[in-house]
């Protein structure tokens, strides 16, 4: 069985996400989406809700498991016994940072292979800080993410709240 592992923050899952998991799990026995807790960046969402989220988005894709994870990612597929870590692209920029990060990982773990997934050209400008942006500004999200994500975008929102948006406007 071969085992392999879509590290990332998640934050939220959108469809370029969905799109590579996806076809992951086609090509594989088996894709942990590992849902990162800490990282250095500044999140909407807890893990608790990431994770969640996530596995709303795959319930019905019984190769796709979800989990949390801390650490490095080369120690936590080991943990798991995962032989692949999963990584999309959607912009040259992102290759020069997945190219750098899979020889990393390829010090750090000779025995895990990096395999790198081209998104699906109707994906190339969506991101998870793109869909933030927009959810954060009342913009529509719906056709980046599932209704759950949106949904939990717009509660998002209105809990933080901004000073501008009139109360409940942002609730279903």
């Amino acid at each position: 069985m071969v085992r392999a592992l879509f590290p990332g923050t998640f934050d939220p899952i959108h469809y370029g996400h969905m799109d590579i998991a996806g076809r992951a799990s086609r090509l594989f026995d088996e894709v942990v989406m590992a849902v990162y807790d800490k990282p250095l960046k500044s999140l909407m969402f807890s893990p608790e809700e990431r994770m969640q989220l996530v596995t709303e988005s795959f319930k019905d894709n019984p190769k796709i498991k979800v989990t949390g994870y801390s650490g490095l990612t080369v120690d936590f597929a080991r943990q798991i016994d995962a032989q692949v870590i999963v990584r999309g692209l959607r912009v040259f920029s992102d290759f020069e940072f997945e190219f750098r990060m899979g020889l990393a990982n390829q010090r750090l773990a000779s025995d895990i292979e990096t395999v790198a997934f081209i998104t699906a050209e109707q994906h190339t400008f969506l991101s998870s800080s793109t869909v933030r942006e927009i959810a954060s500004l009342h913009g529509d999200v719906s056709s980046m993410v599932p209704a759950h994500v949106e949904k939990a975008l717009k509660l998002k929102v209105n809990d933080l709240g901004d000073g501008h948006s009139p109360p409940n406007a942002l609730r279903d």
